[in-house]
This record gives structure tokens, C-alpha cells and sequence, in this order.
């Protein structure tokens, strides 16, 4: 039988899984909290799963590859560096945040400032998550492209109509239960099938030492510069992202968020290891791959084509188109919490009106509307995919002014009790602006198109920017309200466990 066939028919019946997986969890979804936040009643196995998948998505599977196809085990960084800011996130705040009770992480800003002015954070977050989205959405066009002949545009409307879909209709239900079928063949296209495959064309460790070169195993290979970089971008982006957060949300206790995670993010680094670890096999078992005119993420591809027997290549395709789909669906939920909760109310203040998105005397009502903005923004990350041609650097300016401007107030609203809104609002527009501004100040000067986008100082300089006026500013204002801090520590300590409505602002 035909390998491509075999390969095309596993794609096409994990894809149909998929939307079966959306019918499933629409049956649980009966309320707000079931459609954003799966009811936050997620245990251990489903709670790790569901992190797993969404943290790795296309850059972590088929980037990390040829990473390790480029630069040997050091290629493991840039998914360590992401399962760090799984560890930090789950060890040192997921139980907080899971008892905030909240849905997005400006409510968190509200909360606990009891500032309006930090509302501008929901603006920020609904760019970084509609850019990832759209990012994923074309990161696994790519494998349809290769794999059925489409045209790209067709590629990309009919993958981001099977995530849309099932991501609509049920949920973060929905998106939870794909999310296992996900993280499972994820783990055993790379651990079980790609890993040992690979690992045996090349000869074994021996057989790979053996005909590259030593620095292909030392540890910085891929250089001391970039691996900071991924953990100063990667690391604490993860830990203030709404994609990410919701998932928290989820956590049916603050054991769940903080263990759960935790194994989350030692998966991430044996993840990432394993991936480097083909790539360099790979290097071995197909040296005539030209990864500098195609590129390093082709060689995921090369591997599940040549180097697996017919079916298992299949799975192996399929592992990747669930890596970014999983990324995808996490980011368009996320996107679409964030714009009703917090940017229609915002906006709507800038009119002098003011807009209740909450419904919960009518829950049918409050689900319909959820559904509403995932369909409405999934399309528009479809046309954005579609159209722009580098996703990828909108995405970087959106990820850098993301952790340039809004880390600070986060985190330190969480560990410094003498953070106040002020100064929370004061960081984040200083943040964002001098990230913004040493961005395009370097891309003016930059010698190729782009270049200063992909720098990395913006978000350096708009990090030490924005803690150096957060600090200032604090110590320079009144203490926040005591009545607000009073609220904040009974949420904090798990006392108070009503909801945060779905609005802007908090009680």
C-alpha cells in the first residue's frame, strides 16, 4: 500500500476524531464556567494533560527537531526554557491563581489594585493571543500543504475551520478532551515511534558521536546569548500569558494547579530533550537535508517520510498537526474570554456606557454569546492567517510589548503588598512604550527587513523600564486601599470562592 495514502487517511481520521471530541464536550457545557474554564473541576491526569498540550505546540514539536538537527542537544533550550516557566509558574503561583476564582489576568490586575486604568491590559493580551493563534494556524497548514497538495490559503481555511469548530461548540470542554487524544499521540510519535527510529538508523549514540562533530553534544552549543534569550522571552511569558492562565483556571484545587503543573513541566524538558535528541540523529540518518534554503522544520517532516515504516509516519505527522492545534484552540479560547470579558467593557467605557457580559440567570444565553466571540475571532485569525505573510513577527511584537510591559504589574502584584495601581498602570505603559520604541528605533537601523523586530533588546529595555517606574512609583504613592488588599488576601487565602462575574472589573 501507498505510504503517502496510509499517512494522508491516519491525518484525515485523527482530524474527524477531532471534531467528534467537540460533540463530546458539548453534552458538559451548561454554563460560563464550563465553556471558558471546564467547570474548574479538572483532576490530575486531565489537568497535566491539557497543560502539556498547550504550552507545546509547533515550535516545541517540529522546531525543536531541527534544532537539534542544527545545533545537536543544545537545540533542547528552547522547549526547557518553556518547561521552566511551566515549573515556576505551577510552584510558585498556579495554587494562588487558581483560588482567585477569575477568568482572565486583567481581572487578577483589578483585583488586587482595584485600579481601572490596568483594564488597558486586556487590550495587550487580546493581540498576543489572537497572533498566536493565527501563528498555529499556519504552522499546521504547513503539514496539509505537504501532505494533500492544497494550496495554502485552502490549507489554512479547512485546518482553522476544524479547530474553530470544535472549539466552538464545546468549549474549553471541548478543547480539554482533544487535548488528550493530543498529548497522548504526541508522546508517542516522539517518545515510542520517532525517537528509537531515528536513534537506530543513525547507529546508536555511538554511531552518532562517531561521524559528527564534538560540539553537537556540548550543552551551549547553540550559544550562551540565545539560550538567555529563550528564557527571558519563553520562560516568563509563559508565566503571565492568558492561554496559560486559563488553564490554571481550570484546576479543580490548588493541588491540582501546583502539582499537576509541575509534572507538566518536567514533561516539557524530557520533551525537549527527546526532541533535540532526533534532530541530532537525524543529522546522522539524512546528512543531505539543506536546512539552510528550507529551513530546520523541515527535517520533522524528512524523518516521518523516510526514516519511519508506512503508518507509524502517519502518527508521527499526525503528532505534529496536534501540537499546533492544540495551540491553536488554547489561544483562541483565551482570545475570546479575553475580548468579552475585559476589551468590550473597556471600550464600551471609552462611549460612557457600561456593558455587562455576564449572564448567569441565563446560562444557554451566557454559552451562545462564548460561542458567538470563539467563532467571530476564530475567523479573523483564519483571514489573518491567510493573509499576512510573516504571522511570526506580529506575533514577536505583540509576545515582546506582552512581557516588556505587563510582567511587572503581574508579579508584582502577587509578591509585593506595597505594589500599588498606580504604579502597576504607570510600568505597564512605560513598559510597553519603551519596548515598542526600541523596536522600531532598531528596525529603522537594522541592515535586513525584520531584524530589528527579532532583536533582543526591546524586551530587555522594557523590562528594566517598567521595574525600575514600578518600584518608584509605588514607593512614591499612598499603600492601595486597605478594603481592596482586605478582598484581595480573603481570595488569595481561598475564603471567598464566589466568582469573578465575566466583566472587566472586580468586586
Amino acid at each position: 500500500m501507498d505510504a503517502s495514502f496510509v499517512n494522508i487517511a491516519i491525518v484525515v481520521v485523527y482530524l474527524a476524531a477531532m471534531l467528534a471530541f467537540g460533540w463530546w464536550g458539548k453534552s458538559r457545557t451548561k454554563n460560563n464556567s464550563d465553556f471558558l474554564v471546564a467547570g474548574r473541576r479538572l483532576g490530575p491526569f486531565l489537568y497535566t494533560g491539557t497543560m502539556a498540550a498547550v504550552v507545546l505546540g509547533g515550535a516545541s514539536t517540529v522546531g525543536g527537531v531541527g534544532l537539534g538537527y542544527k545545533f545537536g542537544i543544545s537545540g533542547m533550550w528552547l522547549v526547557v526554557a518553556i518547561g521552566a516557566g511551566v515549573l515556576l509558574l505551577s510552584l510558585l503561583f498556579a495554587g494562588t491563581i487558581q483560588k482567585l476564582k477569575i477568568y482572565t489576568v486583567s481581572q487578577m490586575l483589578s483585583l488586587r489594585y482595584g485600579s481601572q486604568a490596568t483594564r488597558t491590559s486586556g487590550i495587550i493580551m487580546l493581540a498576543y493571543t489572537l497572533m498566536l493563534c493565527a501563528t498555529s494556524t499556519s504552522a499546521y497548514a504547513t503539514i496539509f500543504v505537504v501532505l494533500f497538495g492544497w494550496d495554502r490559503a485552502l490549507a489554512i481555511a479547512i485546518g482553522g475551520a476544524i479547530v474553530l469548530v470544535y472549539s466552538t461548540i464545546g468549549g474549553m470542554w471541548s478543547i480539554t478532551l482533544a487535548d488528550q487524544v493530543q498529548f497522548v499521540i504526541k508522546t508517542v510519535g516522539i517518545f515510542f515511534l520517532m525517537l528509537p527510529f531515528t536513534l537506530n538508523a543513525a547507529g546508536g549514540l555511538d554511531g552518532i558521536r562517531s561521524r559528527v562533530e564534538a560540539s553537537f553534544f556540548q550543552i551551549d552549543g547553540i550559544g550562551v546569548q540565545t539560550i538567555i534569550t529563550y528564557f527571558v522571552v519563553y520562560t516568563l511569558g509563559l508565566l503571565i500569558g492568558q492561554d496559560i492562565w486559563q488553564r490554571v483556571f481550570t484546576a479543580k484545587t490548588p493541588r491540582v494547579a501546583r502539582w499537576g503543573g509541575a509534572t507538566a513541566g518536567i514533561y516539557c524538558i524530557l520533551y525537549g530533550a527527546a526532541g533535540a535528541m532526533i534532530g541530532l540523529a537525524a543529522r546522522v540518518a539524512l546528512p543531505a537535508i539543506d536546512v539552510a534554503t528550507e529551513g530546520k522544520d523541515v527535517v520533522y517532516a524528512e524523518v516521518a517520510q523516510n526514516l519511519l515504516p508506512i503508518g507509524i509516519g502517519g502518527l508521527v505527522l499526525a503528532a505534529a498537526v496536534a501540537a499546533m492545534m492544540s495551540t491553536a484552540s488554547g489561544a483562541l479560547i483565551a482570545a475570546a474570554t479575553v475580548a468579552r470579558a475585559d476589551v468590550l467593557p473597556f471600550v464600551a467605557g471609552w462611549f460612557g456606557k457600561t456593558i455587562n457580559t455576564d449572564d448567569s440567570d441565563n446560562p444557554e444565553h451566557d454559552v451562545k454569546a462564548n460561542r458567538m466571540w470563539v467563532l467571530g475571532l476564530g475567523i479573523v485569525a483564519i483571514l489573518i492567517a491567510i493573509i499576512t505573510k510573516d504571522v511570526v513577527a506580529a506575533l514577536t511584537i505583540a509576545y515582546d510589548i506582552l512581557v516588556g510591559g505587563l510582567l511587572v504589574a503581574i508579579l508584582g502584584g502577587l509578591v509585593w503588598k506595597r505594589g500599588t495601581g498606580i504604579a502597576a498602570a504607570a510600568s505597564m505603559a512605560v513598559g510597553s512604550v519603551v519596548t515598542l520604541g526600541t523596536m522600531i528605533v532598531l528596525e529603522i537601523n537594522a541592515k535586513a527587513p525584520l531584524d530589528g523586530i527579532f532583536a533582543n533588546e526591546p524586551i530587555y529595555y522594557g523590562l528594566l523600564a517598567s521595574a525600575v517606574v514600578y518600584v518608584a512609583v509605588s514607593l512614591l504613592t499612598k499603600p492601595t486601599d486597605p478594603a481592596v488588599m482586605s478582598r484581595w488576601y480573603r481570595r488569595v487565602a481561598g475564603r471567598d470562592t464566589e466568582e469573578v462575574p465575566v466583566t472587566a472589573s472586580a468586586p
